[in-house]
């Protein structure tokens, strides 16, 4: 066998293998993109598709886009922990990602302090798991509506035993 034969049979046969693998990958890419799981249909990380009873505690879910559950793992703060502790770490939290002013210039030759970090981002998903638990707060403390009382006519007969 000749020195270029061997060559391109080797080719070929790396082509073939390659050519294998791509289509295979291609294959799967189809399936992956065909299979969406269910908890992904909506990109519903904190069950706000799932808030579809009538209940007060769902339509504030509806209403914020965000859980109690979830408020309070952003603020860092357990269901039972008094108001002030939740504004105390709002409080810490939206300063700690708020934009500050820049440091001034350091001296010539000193080395270059790294620019603070903040996330307008986080600062937002701190307002809006505060506003989610105030909401909460507001709707505990308000007695539920009143049911319009009975209407005292009764049909005729009615309440009456022969």
């Amino acid at each position: 066998m000749s020195s270029p034969k061997v060559i391109v049979q080797i080719a070929i046969a790396g082509a073939q293998i390659l050519g294998k693998a791509f289509l295979a990958a291609g294959r799967q890419a189809v399936q992956n993109a065909k299979h969406r799981p269910q908890a992904a249909l909506g990109g519903d990380a904190a069950g706000v598709g799932n808030a579809t009873s009538g209940s007060l505690t769902d339509r504030l879910t509806r209403e914020h886009r965000m859980t109690a559950d979830e408020a309070r793992l952003i603020l860092n703060v357990k269901k039972e922990d008094p108001t002030e502790r939740m504004l105390q770490q709002y409080e810490h939290l939206f300063k700690a990602n708020a934009q500050q002013a820049p440091p001034p210039k350091p001296a010539a030759g000193a080395r270059q302090p790294h620019p603070p970090v903040y996330s307008h981002y986080l600062q937002s998903k701190v307002v809006r798991a505060r506003e989610r638990l105030d909401a909460e707060l507001k709707a505990q403390e308000q007695p539920p509506p009143a049911s319009p009382p009975p209407s005292s006519s009764a049909p005729p007969g009615a309440g009456q035993s022969s």
